[in-house]
């Protein structure tokens, strides 16, 4: 398993990389803080890791840490637009709940049987 993309998240980061470095990738981390424990994050990196998991969906390069790789295994990123303005929403199998805010979550004791969707 990996970490996928949707078409509509791809779109998203196509559009805010365009005017950037052809040499950018989405870096997706999760570190610890939030309400629920962990937190999702989201950044620009040019610089590949000897321990990233590198994973390309519609034509964007998605990195992923090992440690952030344990709890996004099996995630969908999406992006969403809705009455509540737009995020990047993220379907973890691995949480078993998310907090309000959406950013942040609880990881499942055993790493599979979560239902959360985090906005971010």
């Amino acid at each position: 398993m990996a970490v996928a993309l949707t078409e509509a998240a791809a779109v998203k980061v196509q559009g805010l990389l365009e005017k950037e470095a052809d040499t950018l990738n989405l870096r997706v981390f999760v570190s610890g803080g939030g309400c629920s424990g962990f937190q999702y994050g989201f950044t620009f990196d040019d610089k590949i890791n000897d321990n990233d998991t590198v994973v390309e969906n519609h034509g964007v390069k998605l990195l992923v840490d090992q440690m952030s790789m344990e709890m996004l295994n099996g995630s969908e990123i999406d992006y969403q637009t809705s009455l509540q303005g737009e995020s990047f929403v993220i379907r973890n199998p691995n949480a078993a709940s998310s907090c309000g805010c959406g950013k942040s979550f609880t990881p499942a004791e055993s790493g599979s049987s979560g239902c959360a969707n985090a906005g971010y």
